[in-house]
């Protein structure tokens, strides 16, 4: 028999939830065969797979021994650099400024370099985090940018933390800000661009719509003309809907790609020098509408990259 001590990264989750990610290699029919014939108890009681779990609660678990398994501690996140550009760090939250070509979360094909292990060997090396004291919990973000993509990505460091801005984000209480730098001068000096966006999963690449059509998803741009650059435009982008590469597709279905942007229409002209396409996530607002918990002190501030940072922007 063994024993599992809530903490409180632990608490305010169903109890197949918490066991799902503290046992990895346990089938999921096993796990509800072992609740339902009392091999799992929750306070020496009889529980649920939906018992909700709370701080100080103990799990007694009379399972098998090979399911306790320790992980090794050649920690994956110990292999990816320790670069960060953190722009805002508390108890709760860090944010960084990514630099463009640094993947957020790691992939097949870039499997221990990625912007959340960078952050993980950072609080690690802090004494904030370890994966030994952890049952199931984590340090997640809270929003994620494309590879080639710069700017502020918001990470957190607790459970409650993590769930109050996922709620924030859902309910549209934080604003992500964008600099863009599309090709060609805009007649409009700003509005409101919207339609249907279908994500085509084998070429990772959007098509634009005017109308609904199957699997396709609603979304509203909002823009703002900064700046005309040499013949090009400096855009400032507020997501309406966050959708994957929204800008880039929308932009470029209305005649205007991003610099850089071959994917999405972008001619190369002779001695180019666009190594990624000319996106910034260079701004965030937490205007909560509604009560920020444990968050509550980030009610309207904001957070905004140095313009001297965005690699295409023209040096002053």
């Amino acid at each position: 028999m063994r024993e599992i001590i809530i903490k409180k990264n632990d608490a305010n989750q169903r109890l197949d939830k918490f066991l799902t990610k503290r046992f990895k290699t346990m089938p999921k029919s096993l796990l509800y065969k072992y609740i339902r014939t009392k091999y799992i108890k929750v306070n020496n009681k009889k529980c649920a797979i939906d018992t909700v779990l709370q701080e100080g609660d103990i799990i007694k678990l009379f399972i098998k021994e090979e399911f306790f398994e320790e992980e090794t501690k050649d920690y994956e996140l110990l292999k990816a650099p320790k670069t960060l550009d953190i722009l805002y760090e508390d108890d709760n939250i860090i944010i960084v400024n990514k630099k463009a070509g640094i993947i957020v979360h790691p992939d097949k094909n870039y499997h221990f370099d990625s912007l959340i292990a960078r952050i993980l060997h950072y609080l690690y090396d802090k004494g904030e985090y370890n994966p030994e004291e952890e049952n199931s919990f984590t340090p997640a973000l809270v929003n994620r940018i494309d590879r080639n993509t710069g700017g502020i990505v918001i990470a957190c460091k607790n459970a409650e933390s993590l769930r109050t801005l996922n709620e924030k984000i859902k309910n549209r209480e934080v604003t992500k800000m964008y600099l863009c730098m599309v090709q060609g001068i805009l007649k409009q000096k700003s509005g409101t661009l919207s339609g249907y966006l279908r994500k085509d999963e084998k070429k990772n690449k959007v098509r634009i719509f005017q109308k609904e059509v199957p699997d396709s998803k609603f979304f509203r741009t909002e823009y703002r003309v900064v700046e005309v650059i040499k013949g090009n435009t400096l855009l400032e982008i507020n997501l309406l809907t966050g959708r994957t590469h929204q800008i880039r597709a929308c932009m470029s279905a209305t005649g205007y790609p991003l610099l850089g942007d071959t994917k999405y229409g972008y001619q190369k002209k002779q001695n180019d020098s666009y190594p990624y396409q000319a996106l910034y996530a260079y701004k965030v607002i937490f205007d909560f509408q509604s009560d920020g918990g444990i968050l509550e002190y980030l009610r309207n501030k904001s957070f905004t990259v140095n313009t001297d940072d965005i690699w295409f922007l023209p040096k002053k």
